[in-house]
C-alpha cells in the first residue's frame, strides 16, 4: 500500500467513524441508562482539558451519565482512580492520556473485570478502540517542516521528558528517523527534559542556560518537543534573548504558541494542531456504537492541522474550535 493510499485510507476510517457518531446522536439517547468512568492523567493545559471536557459532554448530550476522575498529573493516583471505576462497575471506561509503562496492568484489569476500554492516546492493547491523531504522520510532518526551515543543517535541542507516553514516543522516534537522511543535523545531547507542573517556566530556564553554553550565531539552529506547552517557555527565552535563526516545533496548538507562531518577530517555528474536541467526542461515539452492538475499529486516527509561519494567517482562523 503506498502513502497516499495509506493516508486515504485513514481518512475514510475517521469518516466512517463520524458517520457512526452523527448516526448515533439522532438516534434519542442510545447511551441512556449506562453510566461511562472517564479518567485522565491531568485536565491542567488545553489539550488535556479538552479531551477530558468533549468526552464527558458528549457522553451526556448521548444521555449517558459519567463517572469522571482527574488524577492531577499524579501516575499512582490514577491508578486509584482506575481501582475506583472498577469496583464501581460502569458499563465502559474512558482512559485519556498517562505513563503505558505504569498503567497498562491496571488497563488489563479493567477487561479483566468484564468492563469495555476506550483510550484517547494511550495505544493499550486492552483497549477495544484508541482514538489518536496520526501521530505517524504529524511526527514526520513536523520533523520535515523543521528541515526545510533550517536548510537541513544545524543543531537542534530536544525536549524528550515523557517518551514511556505514547503519543510522544511515536512522534520523537518519527523525528528521529526522519533525521536520519540529513547527516548534517545534529540534536545536541544530553537531550533536555520537560516537567509538569511548571512546564513553560523550566523550559525558559533550560533554554536560556543553553543560548548562555551556545552563545554564536548558528550555534542552535531550532528546538523541538512533542507537544507545545515547553515551547511556549522555550520561544519566550529565544525572543527575550534577541537571537535570530532559532525556530520552535511542536504539538497540539496551545493558544500561546499559536500566537508566536502567528507572529513574524518571534522564534515560534511550526506547530500540528490537534483535533481536541473532536478526538473526545469520537471516543464518546465509538463507546456508544459498541454498547449499542456496532463493530468499531482497533483505532481511530484524527488527522491534525499544521500551522507555520507562512500559513499561520490563513489557516489559524479556520482552526477547529476548541469549546
Amino acid at each position: 500500500m503506498t502513502p497516499t493510499s495509506i493516508r486515504s485510507a485513514l481518512v475514510a476510517l475517521v469518516a466512517s467513524t463520524a458517520l457512526t457518531g452523527a448516526a448515533l446522536a439522532d438516534d434519542a439517547k442510545p447511551l441512556a441508562g449506562k453510566t461511562i468512568g472517564i479518567t485522565t492523567i491531568r485536565a491542567d493545559n488545553q489539550a488535556d482539558r479538552l479531551f477530558y471536557q468533549s468526552a464527558i459532554a458528549e457522553v451526556e448530550a448521548l444521555g449517558g451519565t459519567v463517572i469522571g476522575l482527574d488524577a492531577q498529573s499524579n501516575d499512582q493516583t490514577q491508578i486509584a482512580h482506575i481501582q475506583t471505576l472498577i469496583a464501581q462497575k460502569p458499563d465502559a471506561v474512558i482512559e485519556i492520556l498517562g505513563n503505558l509503562e505504569v498503567l497498562e496492568p491496571w488497563l488489563a484489569k479493567v477487561t479483566e473485570a468484564g468492563i469495555p476500554l476506550f483510550t484517547i492516546d494511550t495505544t493499550s492493547k486492552a483497549a477495544v478502540n484508541v482514538v489518536a491523531s496520526d501521530n505517524y504522520g504529524l511526527g514526520s510532518a513536523l520533523a520535515l517542516q523543521l528541515v526545510n526551515d533550517i536548510g537541513a543543517k544545524g543543531n537542534v535541542l530536544v525536549f524528550n521528558g515523557f517518551y514511556s507516553v505514547p503519543p510522544c514516543r511515536i512522534r520523537y522516534d518519527q523525528f528521529r528517523y526522519v533525521l536520519k537522511d540529513f547527516p548534517e543535523i545534529t540534536v545536541i545531547e544530553p537531550e533536555l527534559r520537560d516537567v509538569i507542573p511548571n512546564t513553560a517556566q523550566r523550559a525558559y530556564s533550560d533554554v536560556t542556560d543553553m543560548l548562555t553554553k551556545y552563545p554564536n550565531e548558528g550555534d542552535i539552529s531550532a528546538v523541538w518537543s512533542c507537544w507545545d506547552v515547553p515551547l511556549i517557555g522555550a520561544t519566550q527565552a529565544i525572543d527575550a534573548s534577541g537571537r535570530k535563526g532559532i525556530y520552535t516545533y511542536g504539538v497540539d496548538g496551545s493558544p500561546d504558541f499559536l500566537d508566536q507562531v502567528a507572529d513574524p518577530e518571534s522564534a515560534g517555528g511550526a506547530v500540528v494542531v490537534q483535533q481536541l474536541v473532536e478526538m473526545g467526542k469520537v471516543s464518546a461515539r465509538n463507546v456508544a456504537a459498541y454498547l449499542n452492538g456496532e463493530t468499531v475499529p482497533p483505532v481511530t486516527f484524527v488527522p491534525g492541522i499544521i500551522v507555520t509561519k507562512k500559513n499561520a494567517d490563513e489557516v489559524i482562523p479556520t482552526l477547529p474550535a476548541t469549546d
